[in-house]
């Protein structure tokens, strides 16, 4: 299972990072990618790094303020997030790919078939 943490309150222009750790899975994934979901929106995905390669996505949204890295010894990936708005309040998520091998679009949340159970993310003004 992935087991997201880091979440919280934070003021706008604050900064957090979000951890999401694999527990149980011996298998490397093909990527992981955060996704995230505020009330009455669909879920959005925010950024995504494949392992092969290194290569990230970001959203328009999120870019130049938030960061996806992996830590492979701990089996960790992390999301920071910077200069925080409002607009950023969503529950976040972290997925990974095992089994679908990197098809799909990096944004999609069909491209991924492991899920955590996500973390509160609460900007205020």
């Amino acid at each position: 299972q992935l087991v997201e943490s880091g979440g919280g309150l934070v003021q706008a222009g604050g900064s957090l990072r979000l951890s999401c750790t694999v527990v149980g899975i011996t298998k490397r994934y093909h990527r992981v990618a955060w996704f995230r979901q505020a009330p009455g929106k669909e879920r959005e995905g925010v950024s995504s790094l494949t392992t092969s390669d290194g290569r990230t996505n970001y959203a328009d949204s999120v870019k130049g303020r938030f960061t996806i890295s992996r830590d492979a010894a701990k089996n960790t990936a992390y999301l920071e997030i910077n200069s925080l708005t409002p607009e950023d309040t969503a529950f976040y998520y972290c997925a990974a790919d095992y089994f679908l091998e990197g098809r799909g679009l990096w944004y999609s949340p069909n491209s991924y078939d492991y899920w955590g159970q996500g973390t509160q993310v609460t900007v205020s003004a």
